[in-house]
């Protein structure tokens, strides 16, 4: 899994980076065939405090791309917010590759 954590108008510390990593092995444990994620972590000047902080993912997943994103007032809450939004997107993407996985039909003699 290739991992990129960029961050626009901040600096992202190493305790930044070991959480957003520590949060991302969530996805990672639920389905093996992520190929590469990308994390951006913005502070944008709005007027509203409570949307300020603001993270994005995006999500190479065997197959297809996800995406989600997230706004808080605190950079660490947005994280986890984008980590839940990501989680219920690959657990869903999972749940429909393995529904189409038929039984092969039985014989009848």
């Amino acid at each position: 899994m290739n991992l990129t954590i960029s961050g626009h108008h901040l600096d992202v510390t190493p305790a930044l980076r070991n959480y957003v990593t520590g949060k991302l092995d969530r996805i990672k444990r639920h389905f093996d065939q992520v190929v590469d994620v990308k994390v951006l972590l913005t502070l944008e000047n709005l007027k509203e405090k409570e949307r300020r902080q603001k993270a994005e993912c995006n999500i190479h997943i065997k197959g297809i791309e996800l995406f989600a994103e997230s706004a808080h007032a605190d950079l660490y809450a947005a994280v986890d917010e984008l980590v839940d939004k990501l989680d219920r997107q690959v657990v869903r993407h999972k749940d429909r590759v393995q529904s189409h996985a038929h039984e092969a039909p039985k014989r009848l003699m």
